[in-house]
C-alpha cells in the first residue's frame, strides 16, 4: 500500500482527499501520495499564517530561537528515517542524502543564532535616530526538487526568526521528506506559523499573486524566477530569487592533476550534477590539460552509477523524467555536432530509471549548447585555455553569475582571479562550501537578493527608522 502524506495547515495534518503520485526516479515506481491542493487550500494556509503573524511578530526573539533549535533537534533525531525517504524520492545516494538531512539540522541551529541589531545613526544633543528591522509578514516559500529539505529549511529559518510566518510549497516531484518533516515539527511552533501546501506547479503562480502573501522566496530556474518577479510586481511583493548557474572552474597550470582530479569530479557530479553551484564548465590550462583530463576520466571509471539506496552508488539517477530527457537532448546535440567524448554519451533506452551515464567531453567549443547552457546533470565539458586574461573573459561570458572556483598552488593568485569573476561566490581550491554566516546570492540572471547570513535574514524584514527630537517642546 502506498503511504499518503498530509499537509501541515494551522497546526494540523490535513488532506483534501485528492492525491498526487510521487515516483522513485531509480525505478519509476510510485512510492507515496500527497494532497493535490487547489486555491481553496492555499487560501486556508495563508489565512492561518496571517492570523498567526499577529502574535508571532511580537514573540520574543529568544523564544523564536528556541523553537528553531527544537526544529533542528527534530531533524537530527529522525535523520535516518528522513535520509532514506529523501533518497527514495530524490534519487541521491544515501551518503549524500544523509549529508543533506544533517546539513539541514546544522543550518537551522547555526542560523538561529543570527542577530538583527538596531543601528544608531545619530545620537546628538538634538535627536536620537534608530533603525530597527521589522518582519514583512506572510512569506510564500517555493522549494526545488534537487535539495528539498535543505531548501525548505533555508526558507523557514529566516522567515520565522525574523518574526514572519510561512506557507511552504515543496516541488511536486519531491514533497515526501518535507511533509514528514512538517509532521515532526507540528507542535514546535504555534499553529499557523509554519504551513505546507502541495500540488502541481500551477500553485506557484497562485502564491505569487496571492494578495495576503507579502514576500516570495524561490529557488529554481531562471525562467521561472522571471515569471515570479513579474507576478510579484503586481502588488510589489518582496522577493528573494536563487536561480540557475553555469558555474566555471579554472584550473591553473601549477595545480597537480593527480591531487585535484577527484575534487573536480565531485564538484561536477555530486547529486548527479543537479546542483545550482556545481562546476558546469571546467577550464584547464593547456600545459596540464591532457594529464588532468586523463586523471578525471580514470577516477570517473571507478564511480558507480545506480540506485542511491544501493551500497557503493556514487551517482544516482536524474530526479524526474523532464530533466532526464533534457540532459539526454544536450548529449545528443553534442554527438550530432561531432564533439569528442572522453567518457559516456551512450544510454540504454530499455533500462528502467532516469539514469544518465557519467559523461565527459573533450574541449567542445564555447558556443556548444552543452557548454553555454546549464546542464543540471552528470555532464562535464573540459576546455583548454592559454592565458589568464582569456579564461577570465570566457568564464564571464555568461548570462549567469552564481558561483565559480579557481584551483591553484598559489592561493594569492587564485584570489586575484576570483576578484575578476562576475559571480556571487568564488572558491579557491574547494567547491560548494556555503556558510550559514555569509550571504549567498547570484549576479546577473542567477538571482535577486541573498540567502544565509545577516544579509539573508534582512531579506525577510523592512527597515524602520525612529527619530526622537530631544529638545522638542510639546507641553
Amino acid at each position: 500500500m502506498v503511504t499518503q502524506y498530509k499537509n501541515l495547515i494551522n497546526g494540523k495534518m490535513v488532506d483534501n482527499g485528492q492525491w498526487l503520485d510521487v515516483v522513485n526516479p531509480a525505478n519509476e515506481e510510485v512510492i507515496g501520495q500527497v494532497p493535490a491542493c487547489t486555491a481553496g487550500e492555499l487560501d486556508e494556509a495563508v489565512a492561518a499564517a496571517r492570523a498567526a503573524f499577529k502574535t508571532w511578530k511580537n514573540t520574543p526573539v529568544e523564544a523564536r530561537r528556541a523553537a528553531l533549535q527544537a526544529m533542528a533537534k527534530a531533524i537530527k533525531d529522525n535523520h535516518e528515517e528522513l535520509y532514506r525517504l529523501l533518497t527514495s524520492e530524490q534519487g541521491k545516494p544515501h551518503e549524500q542524502a544523509r549529508g543533506e538531512i544533517m546539513g539541514s539540522a546544522y543550518m537551522t541551529a547555526t542560523q538561529a543564532t543570527l542577530e538583527l541589531e538596531d543601528v544608531i545613526s545619530e545620537d546628538s544633543e538634538q535627536r536620537l535616530c534608530r533603525t530597527r528591522r521589522v518582519p514583512v509578514g506572510v512569506v510564500g516559500g517555493i522549494v526545488p526538487w534537487n535539495f528539498p529539505l535543505l531548501m525548505a529549511v533555508q526558507k523557514i529559518v529566516p522567515a520565522v526568526l525574523s518574526g514572519c510566518t510561512i506557507v511552504l510549497k515543496p516541488s511536486p516531484f519531491t514533497p515526501l521528506t518535507t511533509l514528514r518533516f512538517a509532521e515532526l515539527i507540528k507542535d514546535v511552533f504555534p499553529a499557523g506559523v509554519v504551513n505546507t501546501i502541495t500540488g502541481e506547479d500551477s500553485l506557484g503562480p497562485l502564491m505569487t499573486g496571492h494578495p495576503d502573501i507579502d514576500k516570495i522566496t524561490f529557488t529554481g530556474s531562471t525562467a521561472t524566477g522571471k515569471r515570479i518577479m513579474e507576478g510579484a510586481s503586481k502588488d510589489l511583493k518582496r522577493i528573494t530569487l536563487e536561480l540557475g548557474g553555469n558555474d566555471a572552474s579554472i584550473v591553473l597550470p601549477d595545480a597537480d592533476p593527480k591531487k585535484v582530479a577527484e575534487q573536480l569530479f565531485w564538484s561536477s557530479f555530486t547529486n548527479a550534477g543537479q546542483v545550482c553551484i556545481a562546476a558546469k564548465r571546467i577550464y584547464i590550462h593547456e600545459d596540464i590539460y591532457d594529464d588532468l583530463a586523463t586523471a578525471i576520466v580514470e577516477y570517473a571509471r571507478t564511480v558507480k552509477v545506480g540506485d542511491g539506496a544501493q551500497q557503493g552508488t556514487g551517482v544516482g539517477p536524474i530526479q524526474n523524467r523532464k530533466q532526464y530527457e533534457r540532459v539526454l537532448e544536450l548529449i545528443a546535440d553534442a554527438k550530432d555536432h561531432g564533439y569528442k567524448f572522453l567518457l559516456g554519451g551512450d544510454k540504454d533506452p530499455l533500462s528502467t530509471g532516469y539514469y544518465v551515464p557519467i559523461t565527459i567531453l573533450d574541449n567542445p567549443p564555447e558556443d556548444a549548447r552543452i557548454v553555454a547552457e546549464e546542464q543540471f546533470g552528470p555532464v562535464m565539458p573540459l576546455m583548454k585555455f592559454s592565458t589568464e586574461a582569456e579564461v577570465i573573459e570566457r568564464a564571464n561570458n555568461s548570462d549567469y553569475g552564481l558561483a565559480g572556483a579557481v584551483w591553484t598552488a598559489n592561493p594569492e593568485k587564485g584570489v586575484k582571479i576570483a576578484e575578476q569573476l562576475e559571480t556571487g561566490t568564488v572558491w579557491i581550491n574547494e567547491f560548494m562550501h556555503v556558510s550559514p554566516f555569509a550571504p549567498f546570492g547570484g549576479h546577473k540572471q542567477s538571482g535577486f537578493g541573498a540567502e544565509y547570513g545577516k544579509e539573508g535574514l534582512e531579506e525577510f524584514t523592512y527597515s524602520q527608522v525612529i527619530t526622537v527630537k530631544k529638545d522638542a517642546v510639546v507641553a
